[in-house]
């Protein structure tokens, strides 16, 4: 996977995930304007002679559904486009998105109106009307953006002094506070306050989405460099890290392994079997590579490679290799001593210079390693059936070790492909 395409990627998922936040502000939004016209309704019903009592004029639940009706069939609407536009992975033009605001916070100021028709001012702006202002303002925090709820909190503001001025006759001199304009302006700057706030919440949610997102792009490139089995642990390692994944010449331990007389094991077995005993025998097996800072490249059916001192580089590969090796074994014999089914096994190592970069084609491609010390892994591997060991490792290996390398019979041998006999060191 490139740069670019990760990039691409990246900004495909951020789009949807915006636009997956707007679709469920205007749910929101509907389903309480809903709620609210249901309560409405209840409430007359329930009780409709004493709410006469209040009001200058007849009013029936009609009304309000009259004035909440549109802008919940536009909240429906709006979720429309925004699933259309989510389907194609478009994002909404930036000026829609501002017009919408303005559109949306306009609710309370249109049931302000009616609602002066009908009840004393005191009422209209006492009552929970001159409230709704907050739900809009708050939910435009899901728009992942700083501008629209300062939008949203600029227009309430305004729209709710205009509505003020419009029924009220404001004095600085009036008796009663709800006539002086001090009172509303203070309402009105609570309100820009609140655009303010929600849009520094706004900020948080889309640099906190911004990361995930990030991280997970992240993640997803190691995971498609460097196969489907590189474990958490390892990833963690090489999302610290800078790798190089262009091709280049590494000196790297490789290891293959093999699992004995598996074509026989399969035909006694159903295939559900072969699976589980695969995944349950690979699993210590990975596990002790990944302990050892190696990676498992490649699952060769009944066998894998794994690489030591690649991507990340590592000066202690051979011992690290080894080391995973043996633990292998150790596990084996420890299963095999309480009495689990266990399998046996062929290990090789090789240590040497090989090519490490991606491999195949312009939509999927693997990090590897190829060359010489890779086929000779390979064939170190194989002797093990003839010499009825169980881990064989090159000269170069031996070499590299040391002393470390304890007790080891020395043996040289021919291999396939080979003109030159090669020393191997038997050390199971």
């Amino acid at each position: 996977m490139t740069a670019k395409s990760t990039d691409d990627g990246f900004a495909q998922a951020l789009v949807r995930d915006i636009i997956a936040s707007e679709i469920l502000r205007a749910k929101v939004l509907a389903i309480s304007l809903s709620v609210l016209v249901a309560i409405v309704t209840i409430v007359f019903a329930v009780g409709h002679d004493a709410i006469q009592k209040f009001v200058i004029r007849p009013v029936t639940w009609r009304v309000w559904l009259a004035s909440f009706g549109p802008f919940i069939l536009y909240e429906g609407f709006v979720v429309f486009i925004l699933s259309r536009l989510a389907a194609r992975g478009t994002h909404p033009p930036w000026i829609a998105r501002y017009v919408n605001a303005a559109i949306e916070v306009s609710l309370p100021s249109v049931i302000m109106l009616v609602a002066s028709t009908f009840v004393a001012p005191d009422l209209v702006f006492g009552g929970w009307p001159s409230l709704l202002y907050f739900v809009f303002i708050l939910a435009s925090t899901l728009r992942l953006n700083f501008a629209l709820p300062m939008v949203t909190g600029t227009v309430a503001a305004a729209e709710y002094m205009a509505v003020a001025a419009y029924i009220l006759p404001l004095s600085s001199s009036a008796d009663q506070a709800l006539l002086t304009p001090l009172f509303h302006q203070a309402r009105a700057l609570i309100m820009l306050i609140a655009g303010v706030v929600a849009g520094l919440v706004a900020m948080r949610l889309r640099a906190n989405l911004v990361r995930v997102l990030t991280e997970s792009a992240a993640r997803e490139r190691v995971v498609n460099l460097f196969g489907q089995h590189v474990s958490p642990s390892v990833v963690e390692r090489l999302l610290g890290s800078t790798i190089e994944t262009e091709a280049e010449a590494r000196r790297v331990c490789v290891m293959f392994l093999d699992i004995r007389d598996f074509t026989a094991f399969t035909r006694e077995r159903t295939p559900g079997e072969v699976v589980g005993f695969l995944n349950h025998t690979f699993g210590f097996m990975v596990e002790a590579v990944d302990r050892h800072q190696g990676i498992v490249n490649k699952f060769l059916g009944d066998g894998f490679m794994a690489i030591f001192g690649a991507p990340l580089s590592d000066p202690r590969a051979v011992e690290h290799a080894l080391a995973a090796a043996r633990e292998i074994l150790a596990e084996i014999d420890r299963r095999k001593s309480a009495g689990e089914p266990t399998p046996r096994v062929g290990i090789g190592l090789h240590f040497g210079m090989a090519m490490t970069g991606n491999v195949g084609s312009p939509r999927r491609k693997e990090y590897t390693v190829i060359g010489d010390t890779v086929n000779l892994a390979a064939r170190i591997e194989q002797l093990n059936k003839n010499l009825g060991s169980r881990l064989l490792v090159s000269d170069a290996v031996a070499d590299a070790i040391g002393p470390a390398l304890g007790s080891a019979e020395r043996r040289t041998e021919t291999v396939k492909g080979y003109a030159e006999p090669i020393t191997v060191w038997r050390l199971d």
